[in-house]
């Protein structure tokens, strides 16, 4: 892969390069270091948050229920508002980089915070800021990356960003292996991260705009309602659907590693490290799986890459050997994300226009965390009426069933992508 040396997306020369060679801006691989930073900085807290919590604190597993709660659930709530304002500014970049600056305020408040609600009020923050930098980072991505290689460019960036994600909680058990009850030195070195990451944002990404100026608005108002309408109905209404009939019946990972914990004594030692092997699955798949988007279809690649979490459910669910069960539960995981994540971002950039880019991309991944977040829930109460084995058994039938419908709904797309 032959990665530009340019800030500016690829022009008319770019698109007609020789086939087979693939460009990548620079402002996707500077965007990849930013989260890079970033995901070692809030994946190392997420590693020890509940040690911390109910070890060094004392305080009940219901209070770190409740914290962990917020920390899943609260960036949800503001990522429209974030994709929103990024469209109205047509500044992508500086809304981003205040959801990272809020988020970097709050790896401060770590270092204080002693108390339920101190950690409530930091953590309600912390989310606030991914919510709102997501949608805005991923429309610069999209801005400044070819059209025909958008999925190797959001391949790419999930590739750097998951290597912070396994970086993180390694770096985190280092720390506490050479410091016992060092999880101030945990949140001084994740602020760290976060702030030298929003550094890089501020200087070297530059700020690409995605709305036209004052002269051309006028004469494009027209142009912007009919793109507003393209969120409602048509292909991207279609989207969202399919997005939201996959996320309900998406149950969380810890679910599949307590699985693995309560079925075999290999899941069970390493337990904090499957995460890590999860997100290098992830990081090795992103990218090649980015580009077979490009080449086949983007919402082909989104349905199929659920198969991969149809396969991590049935490995869960029947008693294979040790090792073999947990590593193909973590590659399967691994290819799931890669499938999905970055290219429902490209998906959704594909089906609007740059004026309302950051809203749609916010809306797609909005349905898929509410949707997810509801399934937890469900998922948890099922485990508790049925067992370990039969739940997974039926959330690997639901989800059977959910992947047919997904691609009948998403077939016009498919076809119109395919044409």
């Amino acid at each position: 892969m032959y990665i530009s040396l340019t800030n500016s997306p690829p022009d008319a020369a770019e698109t007609r390069a020789p086939r087979g060679i693939r460009t990548v801006s620079s402002t996707v691989v500077t965007l990849g270091l930013v989260s890079l930073l970033t995901d070692i900085s809030s994946e190392s807290v997420s590693a020890v948050l509940p040690l911390y919590v109910t070890g060094m604190l004392g305080l009940s597993t219901i209070a770190f229920g409740l914290l962990d709660g917020l920390y899943q659930g609260v960036s949800a709530l503001v990522r429209i508002a974030g994709g929103y304002t990024s469209d109205r500014l047509g500044r992508p970049k500086w809304v981003a980089f205040s959801g990272y600056a809020v988020a970097a305020a709050a790896r401060v408040g770590l270092l204080f915070a002693s108390s339920f609600a101190a950690l409530s009020v930091v953590l309600t923050a912390d989310r606030i800021g991914k919510g709102i930098r997501t949608a805005p980072r991923d429309a610069l991505i999209a801005a400044s990356s070819d059209p025909q290689n958008r999925g190797a460019a959001f391949g790419v960036h999930r590739m750097l960003d998951n290597i912070g994600a396994a970086i993180g909680p390694l770096l985190a058990f280092v720390i506490l292996w050479l410091i016992p009850d060092g999880y101030d030195v945990v949140f001084a070195v994740s602020l760290s991260c976060a702030v030298i990451g929003l550094l890089i944002l501020g200087i070297l990404v530059p700020n690409v705009r995605t709305r036209p100026e004052a002269p051309e608005r006028a004469a494009r108002r027209r142009d912007r309602r009919d793109a507003w309408t393209t969120l409602r109905r048509g292909p991207f209404r279609r989207v969202l659907a399919a997005a939201g009939i996959l996320g309900i019946v998406t149950i969380g990972d810890g679910f599949v590693y307590l699985a693995l914990q309560g079925r075999n004594d290999f899941a069970a030692q390493w337990f904090p490290l499957l995460y890590v092997g999860t997100n290098v699955a992830f990081l090795a798949l992103a990218v090649p799986l980015g580009r077979l988007a490009d080449r086949v279809g983007r919402a082909r690649v989104f349905v199929a890459g659920h198969v991969g979490l149809l396969a991590a459910y049935v490995v869960a669910a029947l008693a294979i050997d040790d090792l073999v069960a947990t590593l193909l539960c973590l590659a399967f995981l691994g290819a799931f994300y890669a499938a999905t994540d970055g290219v429902l971002a490209a998906l959704a950039a594909d089906l609007t226009t740059p004026e309302t880019r950051a809203t749609g991309i916010a809306a797609a991944q909005t349905v898929v965390a509410v949707s997810r977040f509801g399934s937890a829930a469900l998922f948890g109460v099922l485990w508790f009426a049925v067992g370990r084995e039969t739940a997974l058994v039926i959330a690997a039938l639901v989800l059977a069933g959910a992947v047919v419908g997904a691609a009948i709904a998403l077939r016009p797309v498919i076809r119109k992508a395919a044409s």
